[in-house]
């Protein structure tokens, strides 16, 4: 049996600030897909229409296979993490990441345990009792990371989740993230970044924005080489970067 996509975008078109957008788009089970592009392309939009944050003007998103018209966001199978992490101050790390299992909080024993197992896949073992305002900005998206993992959702989207931190933390991060999609099995991921250099080594293939139409969808090195490509040319400059 040929395994359905895990996303299509078909036909999707959106209005912002009176600038139209229209995005087509057939992602794969368990691939890693880099969306970049110019600051006003459209990149954080089409994460917001496909998590059912924005409904389109026109066309349909389906993920693996079911359609999402009229689904509402809660109930999606994704999940989403954001630059800001969204935590939860007054909570702590392992209740925040218990909210990836139950909203209300109403968590049973081995459902404690699994937020604290995916505390500690993330490299935060102690952490479980620490507030958001006693850890630093890259152990706040590690337990983002584990709040998103412990739903156990087959598409994740990540809104530019690194891009405060420094260019080895997010190294570090994007490393951890292939480590936990490894550990998860079969999860699709669709990363909207600034820093194409993000994708090299770790996004399988990179789908560049811009004008909110997709330019190029391809391998990830084949696409920054920006050969004969005006619009990815003029955003990563002369030098390719593969």
């Amino acid at each position: 049996m040929i395994a359905k996509p895990a996303l299509v975008l078909d036909g999707l078109e959106y209005t912002y600030d009176s600038a139209p957008m229209r995005f087509d788009l057939t992602v794969a089970p368990g691939e890693w897909l880099a969306i970049i592009g110019p600051s006003g392309a459209g990149k954080s939009t089409l994460l917001d229409i496909i998590a059912g944050f924005l409904t389109p003007e026109r066309g349909r998103v389906t993920i693996s296979g079911a359609d999402m018209r009229g689904v509402p966001p809660s109930q999606r199978p994704l999940s989403f993490v954001f630059q800001e992490n969204n935590l939860f101050a007054h909570l702590s790390a392992v209740q925040n990441v218990g909210l990836g299992i139950s909203p209300r909080l109403r968590l049973s024993p081995a459902e404690r345990q699994r937020a604290a197992e995916a505390l500690q896949a993330v490299g935060l073992v102690g952490f479980e009792d620490r507030k958001p305002g006693e850890m630093s900005g890259g152990e706040r998206q590690r337990v983002a990371l584990a709040r998103a993992f412990v739903r156990q959702r087959p598409l994740l989207l990540l809104d530019e989740p690194f891009a405060a931190l420094g260019p080895a933390l997010r190294r570090d991060m994007l490393a951890l993230l292939r480590d936990l999609r490894r550990q998860a099995g079969t999860m699709t991921v669709l990363m909207v970044t600034h820093h194409p250099e993000d994708a090299l080594g770790f996004a399988d293939k990179v789908a560049f924005l811009d004008k909110g139409r997709f330019v190029t969808v391809g391998p990830t090195e084949e696409t920054l080489s920006a050969s004969g490509i005006a619009a990815v040319e003029r955003y990563l400059g002369t030098r390719a970067l593969a």
